[in-house]
């Protein structure tokens, strides 16, 4: 068993209205010095595979198919076993 975890986020250039309003909330709270920030997500898949590549593999097809959509997002993905 594998533990997966997938963080989508934004590409440079692709609009991130999550992040831009929360920027503008810390800045009316008082912290000026936050420059930018950028809203991403995070999925925790746990994985039936023989081995961490396998479960790599599998992964990537979920987020081509579901999770991220290649136009606008990034993703990062980070196996350990169980």
């Amino acid at each position: 068993m594998f533990l997966a975890e997938v963080q989508v986020g934004f590409k440079e250039g692709v609009a991130d209205p999550e992040g831009a309003n929360t920027q503008k909330a810390l800045h009316l709270l008082g912290f000026d010095e936050v420059e930018a920030v950028r809203s991403a997500k995070t999925f925790q898949l746990e994985v039936d595979a023989d081995d961490a590549d396998g479960a790599r593999q599998r992964v990537e097809e979920m987020c081509t198919q579901l999770l991220a959509n290649p136009v606008v997002n990034t993703y990062d993905i980070e196996v350990t076993e169980r």
